[in-house]
């Protein structure tokens, strides 16, 4: 069974950071592609981050790029997102997620596997 678990959400102010992690347990890491959607209160869950297995693929949405950042270190079973000058729209619940091969895509279908969450609250 696979498990993905998020850590590091947290309260920031505008302009601030935060990394969250999420580790991944349950089948071999590196040969999948991983990524990161987030969901805000009333709106559908949004595609943020995407990278493949070695990590040289990242993707990112338009509305993060240039501010937030995707890794994985696949000796440690984890990818990072570091949220740099954060936003009011920013806040959301963010779900590290699992897909089934390694393609690197912003559909939520191609991820097979989902985290429980980990909120993120950006203050003005």
């Amino acid at each position: 069974q696979v498990v993905l678990v998020e850590s590091g959400g947290g309260l920031v102010q505008a302009g601030g950071s935060l990394r969250l992690s999420c580790v991944a347990s349950g089948r071999t890491f590196s040969d999948y592609a991983m990524g990161w959607f987030r969901q805000a209160p009333g709106k559908e869950r949004e595609f943020v981050a995407a990278i493949n297995w070695s990590g040289e693929r990242p993707l990112y949405a338009d509305s993060v790029k240039g501010r937030f950042t995707i890794s994985r270190d696949n000796a440690k079973d984890t990818v990072i997102l570091q949220m740099n000058s954060l936003k009011p729209e920013d806040t959301a619940v963010y779900f590290c997620a699992g897909a089934s091969a390694d393609w690197v895509s912003p559909r939520r279908d191609r991820y097979a596997y989902w985290g429980q969450g980990t909120q993120v609250t950006v203050s003005s």
